[in-house]
């Protein structure tokens, strides 16, 4: 007993922290990939925005006015 508390008690209290602790080191890792996975897909859509205008200024110029 430590201060008259259980030892297990203790360890508890431990084990609750620790998980928060856990808990928040996780939330950031996820955070970190769901912008890098935001970031990959906004660049692939820029690209097919920058390929679609592309194929369309082609298509103009090949159309006689």
């Amino acid at each position: 007993m430590i201060l008259g508390i259980p030892w297990w008690i203790i360890m508890v209290i431990g084990l609750i922290f620790f998980s928060g602790y856990m808990a928040f080191r996780t939330s950031i890792a996820e955070r970190r990939l769901e912008l890098q996975f935001i970031e990959r897909e906004g660049r692939v859509y820029i690209k097919r925005m920058e390929e679609e205008k592309t194929r369309r200024e082609e298509q103009r110029e090949r159309i006689p006015n």
